[in-house]
């Protein structure tokens, strides 16, 4: 590499070391953003079907919003919820364990089960009638989770017999003030459709874009080790350059490729 012009007379600029300490502050630096990937545990929206995962609420369509819940002996409800602005499902939260369902897919198939927070899975039985007592996933337990094409970020639950989740308001001359959850909609409409909120850790969009903002801090000693040999300022620049672009393994087998031609040739 072509030095750079130097005059008797000039004072020499020492060049700061980087020292042990800064290194370790970095590596922790970049632990610590992964381990608020993995401990996020903030509530936002699911846009699209796949991003359904984990812990849940699934908001009603109902005034004021209300949230599909359940108790220790399986009894499914409605809650309204407290953890809301303005009355706007996409800011809800829940404020009772009761709201939280855990939602996974059903290996091998497009299905969801949906697991309460005392360990029983959602079902719902031939009548339209919703419980949460079973401790195995039968055909009973297992949905559909399907977008609502009138209304994007919203979603249907439907049963395996093609029935959709629904919730009607009580009338005025009714003594109950909840609204009643059934299973037995035929066709899906306004009452059939409703958001579902999850934690943040669980959304993989969400998450990719934190671990990729993690795989951008990385310090000069960990490319250093990399590479395999001490690196130039620029050098530097370059790899966390590529890191960020998506092109970093090509860049660093460039430098090591270099690394041989300059040993060897």
């Amino acid at each position: 590499m072509v030095k750079p012009l130097t005059f008797k007379g000039d004072k020499k600029v020492k060049k700061r070391k980087r020292t042990t300490a800064e290194d370790d502050d970095a590596k922790s630096k970049v632990a610590r953003t992964e381990e608020e990937v993995e401990n996020d545990d903030s509530w936002l929206s699911a846009d699209v079907v796949t991003d359904i995962s984990g812990p849940t609420m699934f908001v009603l369509p109902t005034t004021p919003p209300s949230a599909l819940s359940c108790d220790v002996t399986g009894r499914v409800f409605t809650i309204p919820i407290e953890n809301i602005v303005d009355g706007n499902p996409s800011s809800a939260e829940p404020h009772d364990v009761r709201q939280v369902w855990v939602t996974s897919k059903i290996p091998g198939t497009e299905h969801y089960r949906f697991k309460s927070h005392h360990g029983k899975y959602l079902s719902c039985d031939k009548f339209g009638i919703f419980s949460a007592t079973s401790e195995a996933v039968s055909p009973l337990e297992t949905f559909v989770l399907a977008e609502s094409p009138e209304k994007p970020g919203t979603f249907q639950i439907q049963t395996l017999r093609e029935t959709y989740l629904t919730v009607t308001e009580p009338p005025s001359t009714s003594k109950s003030t909840a609204p009643e959850v059934r299973g037995d909609a035929t066709e899906p409409g306004p009452e059939t459709t409703l958001h579902v909120r999850m934690q943040a850790r669980f959304k993989p969009r969400n998450k990719a874009a934190k671990e990729e903002k993690a795989l951008q801090k990385v310090s000069r000693s960990q490319l250093v080790e990399a590479v395999g040999r001490k690196l130039e300022d620029d050098e530097v620049k370059r790899l966390k350059k590529a890191r960020r672009e998506g092109d970093y393994h090509e860049v660093l087998l460039d430098m090591k490729t270099k690394n041989k031609h300059d040993k060897y040739g």
